[in-house]
């Protein structure tokens, strides 16, 4: 929670991290975790920022480095592909935990450019508990999120303040 303008506020992110770091990539930076959760807690009050991520055992250094930044990490259990990639679809996650979470946060920060979440964002729009979504690469994000401009943020405008130096 923090005080802003004389008032307590308590916002929640919830975070696709396959489609914000392979956003970040594709447009050639590598996101820093940590600045990002500063970020996060200092422009948009989020006392708690929740990561949904597949679980990799050779990953564990990277889980706890998220940690340390002050992430809470919701792991989904990853499928191997006969073409070698690895998938760990975290939609219903996210969702389901923005809506568990629903009366303990005044306002939800949806860090994702997935169509898919359109219902869930529709829905707290709906219900004036939307306070940012942030879209990780302007150029490469769902239509169906188009309706939500006034609420938008774009991280390509962030490379400078959130770059991995």
């Amino acid at each position: 929670m923090q005080i802003k303008n004389k008032q307590i506020i308590n916002n929640y992110a919830f975070i696709d991290s396959q489609n914000l770091n392979l956003a970040i990539r594709d447009q050639g930076w590598v996101l820093d975790f940590k600045r990002f959760r500063r970020y996060l807690q200092d422009k948009y009050c989020a006392s708690k920022a929740f990561i949904f991520i597949g679980y990799l055992p050779t990953n564990e250094s990277l889980y706890t480095s998220l940690q340390e930044y002050g992430y809470i990490l919701i792991f989904k259990p990853t499928l191997h592909l006969p073409d070698g990639k690895v998938k760990g679809n975290i939609d219903a996650e996210l969702v389901l935990h923005a809506m568990i979470e629903y009366a303990n946060y005044d306002k939800a920060i949806i860090v994702t450019g997935d169509g898919d979440f359109y219902c869930l964002i529709d829905h707290l729009e709906k219900q004036n508990k939307l306070e940012k979504l942030i879209i990780p690469n302007r150029y490469k994000f769902s239509s169906l999120l188009r309706g939500f401009t006034s609420d938008m943020v774009f991280m390509n405008d962030l490379k400078d303040k959130l770059e991995y130096k």
